[in-house]
Order: structure tokens, then C-alpha cells, then sequence
């Protein structure tokens, strides 16, 4: 059993780890996901929740939260705990791949009871991220898997969101999708008017009401506000602004379908966004990444040609020929990239 293990606090954190336990379960591997916060007491999980409007609000708090960011670890309730090690002593779980740092101290007590597990730390960021600060001083034997190497400037391995090649140009919408991630962070709503003004139309995802724009050519696509990684193991639920019903993708998320059919993305440069952005084949226009391992994703992104900074490519004159160069260098680069999940399940 391969257990993964995940975090709510962002869902660049947690859908990369769903795509991963998915796609080992079609290669026959057996696979289960955890999430970090169903070890939390109600009052706890109350905090993260409103943390996360918080965040959606002020991209100026949410910069001051990354810095800050506090081990959940240390407030877990014990019988949750208790409960989850008996389930993997059942399961006999054989390999840990944390998608976040904060899993460490509750796998060390874990390992503490004599069991003997291989882990993984698994990056999805170019360089460690605030929760994996801690690794670097664990005396537990783990293997550093990055999935965007800030060291050599590549990406030598991912997880396919999907089994199915990339659009080509041609076969594309003539729009642009923005986003803030799964909580709806940083500065890409402070575009949406210049880039409607420039004559773009524009998918923008939106996580309350009072985020919806009613200019023309502006579509929304709503998150579920209720729902929270901790609910379930499936995808975020997702619906057109104008449709009273949510839907979930089995394979992958449902929001996948709007990347691998824009012309460009433009959001924050988050893990999961560089991964949808690589396996889409859409090229990344670069917002004010939150931390430092988001600014080392967007340098990585760069330096391939996969991205650009949005007020570089609004310097260009909005040049659709630009998007479609990176377009192609993402094309070209992915079959050369290794599928992690083969390795993983080898």
C-alpha cells in the first residue's frame, strides 16, 4: 500500500496528490490519500477555513501567512491519530509520499512504533516550501522527489493530470483563463478589466458571488464554498456561474478542462498550476508568486519558455504569437518528461 498524504491548506498541496494515488490505482498499485486536517479538532478547522476567505480577501495577509506558517502537527487530537495509525497498521502501508512537510513530525511518531516504511518527501514546488522547512534537519532515512528542480532548472518528472495529449493551437478557444488558485489568492482579478478592455475573452474562476464580473465575454466557473479537502477524497466540485449544479471529474479536476482548452493561464505560479500549465501544454502568464518556492517555480517556467510575466507579455502588445511559441515548447518538452507515478508504482 502506497499511502499518500496531503494537506487542505492549499490544493496545489492536495490535488497533486489525488492525481498521484489516481493514477497508481489505473497502474494496479494499491493507493489511498490522507488529509492532514482530519486530525484537527472542529474549533482548528473552523480557524483554516476562515483563514482561507481571509486570504482570498487581502493577497497582502496571505504573503504575511506563508511566512508564518504554523505546524498543525502539534494540535492533531490524539484519538483521530490513533485511529489513523491502526488504519495503516491494517493496510500494511509500505511507502509514505508526503505532499506536505507538516506530515512529518505525525509520520516520525508513527515510525517510532517500530514500523518500517519507506518515505518520500515529494515537492511540487522548485525548492522546499515552508512546510518542508523541518526536512532538512529530520534524522528519519526519506528520499527528496522534486517535481520541479529550482537546482537544474528542469522538470524531470511529474504527475499526468491526464491521459490525453494536449490541444494543439489550432484546436483551441481564443480565450485566456485566470485564477487564483484553490483559495483564490493574489492579483489576477486586478487584470480581468484590462484584459476584457484589451478584447480577451476570459474564463475567471470565481469562489464567492461577489467575485463575478457581468461584462460581456466573461465566463465564471464557481468552486463549491462549502467544500473543503477534508470532506472527501474527490476533485473540487466546480459549476458554470449560470448553473445551479456542481460536478466533479473522476480522472482529474474538472477546472483541467479550461486550462487544456485556453490559450493562456494567468495566475500565480503555484505547483499545481505549473503542473496543469505542463500537462495542458498552456503556456503560463506570471502573477506575484506567494513565497519564495513560488518565485523559484516562475524562474523555472522562464527559463524552459513555458511562462512569462503577465507585464512582460503585456508589454508585447498582448501578443497571441508569443503564447503560441510557449505553447510549443511546452508541447515539445513533455514526452520527454518521466511520469512519477510509473516510478513509483514500478
Amino acid at each position: 500500500m502506497i499511502e499518500v498524504l496531503t494537506s487542505g491548506v492549499a490544493l496545489g498541496v492536495h490535488v497533486p496528490g489525488l492525481l498521484l494515488a489516481r493514477r497508481l490505482r489505473e497502474r494496479g498499485a494499491a493507493a489511498d490519500v490522507s488529509v492532514l486536517e482530519r486530525l484537527l479538532p472542529p474549533r482548528k478547522l473552523a480557524i483554516t477555513a476562515e483563514m482561507k476567505w481571509a486570504f482570498h480577501r487581502d493577497f497582502r495577509l496571505a504573503k504575511a501567512g506563508h511566512r508564518l506558517a504554523t505546524d498543525p502537527a502539534a494540535v492533531t487530537d490524539p484519538a483521530a491519530e490513533a485511529e489513523l495509525f491502526a488504519r495503516w497498521d491494517a493496510e500494511q502501508v509500505e511507502t509514505f509520499v508526503l505532499f506536505s512537510g507538516f506530515w512529518l513530525p505525525i509520520v516520525e511518531r508513527y515510525l517510532a512504533r517500530g514500523r518500517t516504511v519507506r518515505v518520500v518527501l515529494c515537492h511540487i514546488d522548485a525548492v522546499a516550501s515552508p512546510s518542508f522547512r523541518k526536512a532538512a534537519g529530520w534524522q528519519m532515512p526519506h528520499e527528496d522527489v522534486f517535481l520541479v528542480d529550482g537546482a537544474s532548472m528542469t522538470v524531470p518528472r511529474s504527475v499526468p493530470v491526464s491521459a490525453r495529449p494536449p490541444l494543439s493551437w489550432a484546436e483551441r478557444e481564443p480565450r485566456l483563463y485566470l485564477h487564483g488558485g484553490g483559495w483564490g489568492m493574489g492579483t489576477y482579478r486586478a487584470h480581468v478589466a484590462e484584459l476584457a478592455g484589451a478584447g480577451f475573452a476570459l474564463d475567471v474562476l470565481a469562489y464567492r458571488e461577489s467575485d463575478v464580473d457581468s461584462r460581456p465575454g466573461i465566463r465564471h466557473f464557481m468552486l463549491d464554498p462549502e467544500w473543503h479537502p477534508w470532506h472527501d477524497n474527490g476533485f473540487p466540485p466546480l459549476r458554470p456561474e449560470r448553473s445551479g449544479t456542481y460536478t466533479r471529474g473522476e480522472a482529474h479536476p474538472d477546472s483541467f478542462e479550461l486550462v487544456r482548452s485556453a490559450r493562456a493561464t494567468v495566475s500565480k505560479p503555484g505547483g499545481g498550476t505549473c503542473l496543469d500549465s505542463l500537462w495542458a501544454a498552456t503556456p503560463l502568464l506570471l502573477l506575484e508568486p506567494l513565497g519564495a518556492a513560488e518565485k523559484r517555480n516562475a524562474e523555472v517556467w522562464q527559463k524552459l519558455g513555458f511562462g512569462l510575466p503577465y507585464a512582460t507579455w503585456r508589454d508585447s502588445g498582448f501578443s497571441v504569437g508569443l503564447l503560441a511559441e510557449m505553447h510549443e515548447n511546452l508541447r515539445r518538452a513533455l514526452p520527454g518528461i518521466a511520469d512519477y507515478s510509473a516510478e513509483l508504482a514500478a
